[in-house]
């Protein structure tokens, strides 16, 4: 359960690189769902966050009374707690982790992606862009994404959690197995 440190890698702040094991990294997110439910009586979660926040930054350019009349920003307004905090705790924690990892790198178009469907960046940003908004919505008709679900369902034992993550691993080998076999 130790960190792999190798040095040299000149993509490192610190000069080195660690390869965060699946054995540690599984243990902080337990002890961080331990402490969301212990601090803020509350599971782990981005997806409520985000879509709180997408109706905050909407409001200036639909209109105030336009998000204010929409049935799920209503019951769901914007507000600067523990989720969004955890939004953006997420993206600056990755950033940190990876800038300390050395494995930070900004690729639009990965070596993978560009072997099986080509080097075009625009078709990689819509179809990325078209699954983070299929997934988003599906993480909301679920009332809850991956780390809401599948993490802290899991965690609880919930019947619903295990069921979530069994069918998104299913899922997720099927679209693999579609996506990237060989042509």
């Amino acid at each position: 359960m130790s960190l792999t440190a190798t040095s040299g890698d000149a993509r490192s702040v610190t000069g080195i690189r660690i390869d965060w094991t699946p054995y540690l990294v599984g243990v902080g997110i337990g002890v961080l769902s331990w402490l969301a439910f212990a601090v803020v009586n509350a599971p782990l979660g981005i997806t409520t966050a985000l879509s709180q926040v997408a109706g905050g930054a909407a409001a200036p350019i639909l209109g105030a009374d336009a998000v204010a009349q929409n049935a799920y920003w209503k019951s769901n307004p914007f507000t600067l707690d523990y989720g969004t905090l955890f939004l953006v705790g997420t993206f600056f924690g990755g950033m940190a982790s990876a800038l300390a990892a050395g494995s930070f790198r900004f690729e639009v178009v990965p070596t993978v992606w560009r072997e099986r469907f080509g080097g075009s960046p625009a078709k990689r940003l819509a179809v990325a862009f078209l699954g983070g908004l299929i997934a988003m919505y599906g993480a909301r008709l679920a009332n809850g994404c991956t780390s809401g679900n599948g993490i802290s369902g899991g965690l609880q034992l919930a019947v619903s959690g295990w069921t979530f993550l069994a069918a998104m691993f299913a899922t997720g080998l099927v679209t693999a197995a579609l996506l990237f076999r060989k042509a």
